[in-house]
């Protein structure tokens, strides 16, 4: 499986372009808010000769679904986002405008991440897991076989994804990490929604997030 990073818009988010040896590639959290970036993404998908089949949200964001309408215009690609952050996409326009930023409108979600266990490309099978907390429909999406799990906005290196937008919970975020993520495997690269990959090990040692939880299960059963 081959991953390439983009990191698009203001907020440095990045945008994963994820195929295989079939050259099927699905875009997850496409974030480009300009002409530009959209063209970025298409260079790409053009020097790879690769297929585009789906656009997939971790989550709903404004600065995670800017370019989601043009991959759905220029390729007719399916869009997949869990239809509890259908209120987040609703409002992503207007979410950019609240932060000074030019977001292009969401499209309407046509396969519900919340009702999927899994997503295919080619021979690549993408395990959808939940990890709300940072909005209430957030997903994780892992492909077993490459050890690769890709976290949006729920852990980054050595942080986690902010609690206090619409829908945000700090307790439900970390309740994600501990039961979802951390048991994955410390080998497990994680590919975050902003900044460079970590791994599950790296964060369970080194994310102070974590440790303070972890710490404090350690200290309560002992």
């Amino acid at each position: 499986m081959e991953i390439k990073r983009l990191m698009l818009n203001p907020l440095c988010e990045n945008t994963y372009i994820v195929w295989d040896d079939t050259k099927e590639c699905v875009v997850i959290d496409a974030g480009a808010m300009s002409d530009r970036e959209n063209q970025m993404v298409a260079a790409v998908i053009a020097e790879n000769g690769l297929k585009p089949v789906m656009a997939i949200n971790t989550h709903g964001h404004f600065d995670h679904v800017g370019g989601v309408m043009y991959l759905k215009e220029q390729y007719g690609v399916q869009f997949a986002c869990s239809s509890k952050d259908k209120f987040l996409l609703d409002a992503a326009t207007s979410q950019g405008t609240m932060f000074g930023l030019k977001c292009n409108a969401a499209p309407a979600i046509d396969v519900d991440l919340d009702v999927v266990d899994n997503v295919r490309f080619g021979n690549t099978e993408l395990s959808v897991i939940k990890t709300p907390g940072h909005t209430p429909g957030h997903v994780s999406l892992f492909a077993a076989e490459a050890k690769a799990l890709f976290t949006g906005d729920t852990l980054f290196r050595e942080s986690i994804g902010r609690t206090d937008l619409p829908g945000g919970d700090y307790s439900w975020i970390m309740k994600s990490i501990l039961e979802q993520i951390i048991p994955l495997g410390d080998d497990v690269t994680i590919y975050p929604g902003h900044e460079r990959e970590s791994t599950i090990g790296h964060e369970v040692l080194y994310n102070p997030f974590v440790v303070e939880v972890l710490n404090n299960e350690v200290n309560y059963k002992g």
